[in-house]
């Protein structure tokens, strides 16, 4: 089955696996886990921060974030199709109190400035939420995978600082995002007060995400992760992988790129498929297909039965990860079925 669900469904890889048995432990609650605070200085130095804190998952650090930016009853700004407000259970709003408010979203992920403009500049009310946080996302998910442009990040954040609030990017697939942008994490980090991103999609580790942030910052963090019952003990199992993930899983993201490139080229040469375009295309491909919801209900059961698995992104699309584990030749195999597929659907 080649299963393109997600970059989530990779498995570890050998050299992670002999990491994680060979891994030095202490207990991480106390700061004693050599091996978690190996990881977390290779975190923060990466991206550019002062310090880092390992979460189980990239939802506990976003959320681990919004609780240390915001206060009760305070607004989070937000896109509206950002993977925070849509994916997140809402969990800032039901465990922090939080106001999340959404922002227009465009098809590149990025945030109407306008629209977030309008809002930072509305006059004091004791009406409204007071504004706390402003909130990004690159690589952005529900916009088809694209990287965020660095100049509109740097457009948000400006405009987030001069109202005196802070920045955080959820950056799950923030390596994904510097190989599309031709740049490096840390200048993608370089607009945003804290940052997460995860170790459990592209660089293939079996769970495990870094929230950076300065000093000051990731010590609230910890109180929140607490809070949220993630804090762990002898975690160095865990974060042996993820050390080997950034010295070695980084620059092999660029193979993904490379077949979702060809993935969405192939898709899009078969009759019935249209492959929503990107800009900046990284590691995902969302097509839609032809005739609504039942011919796409059988279009996904035809792919199954030729090995192909994705997940359904609407009632007639579609989104396709390529990762880890995922050759050209697979890809090649994809676009065959899915020629086969549409064969049979449409000319039922």
């Amino acid at each position: 089955m080649i299963d393109l669900r997600s970059d989530t469904v990779t498995l570890p890889t050998p050299a992670m696996r002999e990491a994680m048995s060979r891994a030095e432990l202490g207990d991480d609650v106390y700061g004693e886990d050599p091996t978690v605070n190996r990881l977390e200085r290779m975190a923060a130095e990466i991206v550019g921060m002062e310090a880092a804190m390992l979460v189980p998952t990239g939802t506990m650090g976003n959320l681990a974030a919004m609780l240390a930016h915001c206060q009760r009853g305070t607004k989070a700004f937000l896109g509206a199709q950002a993977h925070t407000y849509v994916y997140e259970a809402g969990g800032a709003a039901a465990l922090g109190g939080i106001v999340m408010t959404p922002i227009r979203n465009t098809d590149n992920g990025e945030i109407d400035l306008d629209e977030l403009r309008d809002e930072l500049e509305r006059p004091p009310d004791a009406h409204f939420a007071l504004p706390a946080l402003v909130a990004l996302e690159n690589t952005h998910n529900l916009c088809a995978g694209s990287a965020v442009e660095l100049s509109h990040m740097t457009a948000v954040a400006g405009l987030a600082h001069a109202h005196h609030l802070p920045v955080h990017l959820d950056g799950a697939r923030i390596f994904n995002a510097a190989i599309a942008l031709e740049t490096t994490a840390k200048k993608i980090a370089e607009s945003a007060d804290s940052v997460s991103f995860c170790l459990s999609k592209g660089l293939a580790c079996p769970v495990g995400s870094l929230l950076c942030g300065s000093r000051e910052f990731i010590g609230r963090a910890r109180r929140m992760r607490k809070m949220l019952g993630g804090g762990m003990r002898q975690a160095g199992i865990i974060a042996a992988a993820g050390i080997v993930a950034l010295e070695t899983m980084i620059d092999r993201l660029v193979e993904d790129h490379l077949n979702a490139r060809a993935l969405a080229e192939g898709l899009g040469l078969v009759a019935g498929i249209n492959v929503r375009p990107v800009k900046r295309r990284t590691n995902m491909v969302v097509f839609e297909v032809d005739g609504g919801a039942p011919v796409a209900t059988k279009f996904a059961a035809a792919m199954k039965d030729r090995g192909v698995i994705a997940n359904a992104r609407g009632p007639s699309s579609f989104r396709a990860v390529t990762h880890h584990g995922i050759s050209r030749r697979d890809i090649d195999r994809v676009v065959a079925a899915a020629a086969e597929a549409a064969g049979e659907v449409f000319g039922d």
